[in-house]
C-alpha cells in the first residue's frame, strides 16, 4: 500500500506500523511523529496500524535563540 513520509511516497506492506515505516525512512532521533495531522506518541509507534494512503510528518527540533 502507499504511504506518505514528509510528502514522498513510499511502499509498505498491508500491516505496518507506524514504528516500521519510519525505520524504512531511517528517521533519526530526536524527532516527533504526526499521523494525519495528529500527533502520535512514541510508546504508540508500534501499536499504530497504518492505512493507504496515511501521511506520516517527521519533525525534528530546531534550535536557536
Amino acid at each position: 500500500m502507499q504511504i506518505f513520509i514528509n510528502d514522498e511516497v513510499f511502499l509498505v506492506s498491508e500491516l505496518t506500523s507506524a514504528e516500521q515505516a519510519i525505520a524504512q525512512f531511517d528517521a533519526k532521533p530526536p524527532f516527533a511523529l504526526a499521523l494525519n495531522g495528529q500527533f502520535v506518541a512514541q510508546q504508540d509507534y508500534a501499536h499504530t496500524q497504518l492505512k493507504a494512503g496515511d501521511r506520516i510528518d517527521i519533525l525534528s527540533p530546531i534550535q536557536g535563540g
